[in-house]
């Protein structure tokens, strides 16, 4: 089992950043790559970014290319997700995710262990 603790969201305006934290926990070892995605209200779960957990090789949605970046500490089994010159489409709720063998790194279906998700609020 693996636990998947997100923090930092919040309410910034538009062009603001935030950082987004997601700890790892328990059964981490074989980990494939971490990955973050959000949900808008009445839409569905878009893929966001991700990160390989070896070689830290990166992924992202073509939107947040140039805004966003997503890190990792292996040390302490966290992945961060930079975000800047937020915008209001970028208002989610964001969930990290881990993924446990290969797959597709863009496709929610191919991961195994989710967080609770925070809240990503961007006012205009």
């Amino acid at each position: 089992q693996v636990q998947l603790v997100e923090s930092g969201g919040g309410l910034v305006q538009t062009g603001g950043s935030l950082r987004l934290s997601c700890a790892a926990s328990g059964r981490t070892v074989s980990n494939s790559a971490m990955g973050w995605f959000r949900q808008a209200p009445g839409k569905e779960r878009e893929f966001v970014a991700a990160i390989t957990w070896r070689s830290s090789v990166t992924y992202y949605k073509d939107s947040v290319k140039g805004r966003f970046t997503i890190s990792r500490d292996n040390a302490k089994n966290t992945v961060y997700l930079q975000m800047n010159s937020l915008k209001s489409e970028d208002t989610a709720v964001y969930y990290c995710a881990v993924q446990m063998e290969g797959g597709s790194r863009f496709d929610g279906a191919t991961y195994h262990y989710w967080g609770q998700g925070t809240q990503v609020t961007v006012s205009s």
